[in-house]
């Protein structure tokens, strides 16, 4: 089938057509740099990760672009906090971010602009709307006026008039409307500040986004991303400034994900239970975070509760396990793909295909790898005489997996070694340690090479009630943590 999208300002599905034949612009909103990002934040740079690459796989060449929002209220108040320049705690945080992006093996961007190299941009857009009177003036602040804009409300389906319930007029009246937002802004004594006809100042946050992807990509874009909270304020205004200074259609498709929960409570902080990426990677391993990301339809909310990161690490070990079998089978050199197998798993992309060309349904095109995961563990096992067909079994089955995870940025990692740090992490949070493990196992087996296989069954016990699980193979026993 061909691809089609959620649209959210349309709230339907809609076949994607991108405005110029084979080429894709794609702007997603970035983190703004004030500290390490949480879990949440990087649900967006995951998805969007794979909705680039699917893209590519498909056919299209993708221009995307993925912003540093560098100058902001929050990152001047950690300035002020740590006593330094806010140009320092922006580059620390770009550098962090930076860091834990490649740590989960995402690709890089096309382009990362950063608000403070668009000032001339952003200052020229915001003039333009001064001019054709969408915007006005009051005491060195420019702000957006809402009534100048008849479409104003229509990617988040709200009425301006409704939105107005419940709003008190700011006392000093300079808004000609409540719902009027900043585009500039008096910069206060001790902030960052940039000169401009209107004075001294600096941008408002939505103006920031319009300007970045008038620059870099022209006046109309075809995807444009994001956490499903930016629909409103943030991208409805983004529309009202882009289609009030160029009178075209801004965005074709917005496609939005949704947020994260931890044992089904929003994470927040007044629950205290914010987790940044960089510490759940390192309690976790960056596959989980991934794995949990694009196991759960990116529509849907997904959670980051202690039954969510088992079923996870559940999954990931039932892929990787038949990954390190398959690499097993794979030491000749030589070896071509075996033509059943590989009709298996041309059915298998064709119906995954089929799956992510729907609105990106991963959970579904999962479900098809786990049926190729489940035959490939019924014709090879551990224990099996190495033989040429095995061998081809094995590698069309690799060639499967490792071709679709690149997709997502999974299954990249050697197979073996894998499964190895998920059962440190295991081992670790049971207080067990791998050296007395060995010792039990090996001491199992010499109890059954001895044919006792009454202390052979008794330390098989001793070791299931240690959460370890025994397979014994020709090559000799072998053990994992019980997932």
């Amino acid at each position: 089938m061909e691809l089609v999208v959620y649209n959210t300002q349309t709230r339907m599905k809609e076949k994607f057509e991108p405005l110029t034949p084979g080429l894709v612009k794609m702007y997603c909103c970035g983190p703004t740099v004030y500290g390490l990002l949480h879990v949440g934040n990087f649900r967006g740079a995951i998805f969007y990760n794979f909705l680039r690459n699917w893209l590519e796989k498909i056919g299209y060449k993708v221009n995307f672009v993925y912003n540093y929002t560098d100058v902001d209220d929050k990152i001047i108040a950690r300035a002020h906090e740590e006593k330094i320049d806010a140009k320092e705690i922006a580059e620390k945080y770009i550098h962090e971010f930076q860091t834990d992006f490649q740590r989960l093996g995402l690709r890089k961007h096309d382009h990362n602009p950063r608000v403070t190299e668009h000032m001339d941009s952003i200052k020229g857009l915001v003039t333009t709307l001064v001019e054709k009177k969408k915007a006005y003036v009051v005491n060195g602040e420019v702000l957006y006026s809402i009534k100048a804009f008849a479409g104003y409300g229509k990617l988040s389906n709200r009425n301006p008039d409704d939105m107005k319930t419940g709003i008190r007029i700011e006392v000093d009246g300079k808004k000609h409307d409540p719902l009027d937002f900043a585009l500039w802004k008096p910069s206060k004594p001790g902030e960052p500040a940039w000169e401009s006809t209107w004075g001294p100042g600096r941008p408002g946050w939505h103006i920031e986004c319009s300007a970045m992807i008038k620059s870099l990509l022209g006046d109309q874009i075809d995807i444009h991303g994001g956490g499903i909270d930016l629909v409103f304020p943030h991208h409805e205004n983004e529309i009202a400034q882009s289609e009030g200074a160029t009178g075209k259609p801004f965005v074709k498709y917005w496609i939005h994900n949704n947020m994260i929960n931890f044992s089904g409570a929003k994470m927040s902080k007044s629950l205290g239970n914010i987790r940044t990426a960089r510490s759940f990677m390192d309690e976790f391993n960056p596959e989980i975070l991934k794995y949990m990301m694009m196991s759960v339809h990116y529509r849907s909310i997904t959670d980051f509760g202690e039954h969510a990161i088992d079923q996870a690490i559940q999954g990931l070990a039932r892929i990787y396990s038949a990954l390190a079998m398959a690499e097993s089978y794979l030491q000749e050199t030589g070896v071509s793909p075996d033509p059943t197998f590989e009709k298996l798993t041309a059915e298998a992309w064709a119906k995954l295909t089929d799956a992510l060309n729907d609105d990106f349904n991963t959970p579904e095109a999962f479900a098809r790898v786990f049926e190729v995961v489940r035959t490939f563990n019924s014709q090879v096992r551990r224990g099996l005489k190495p033989t040429p067909a095995i061998a081809a079994k094995a590698l069309s089955f690799r060639n499967f997996v490792v071709g679709f995870g690149k997709l997502m940025a999974l299954f990249q990692n050697p197979a073996r070694q894998f499964l190895v740090e998920i059962d440190d992490m295991l081992l670790k949070k049971k207080n067990l340690v791998r050296a007395d493990i060995d010792a039990l196992v090996a001491k199992r087996t010499e109890a059954r090479v001895q044919k006792d296989f009454a202390k052979s069954d008794e330390l098989r016990g001793k070791l299931t009630e240690m959460g370890i699980s025994v397979s014994d193979t020709p090559q000799g026993s072998e053990w994992e943590v019980s997932k």
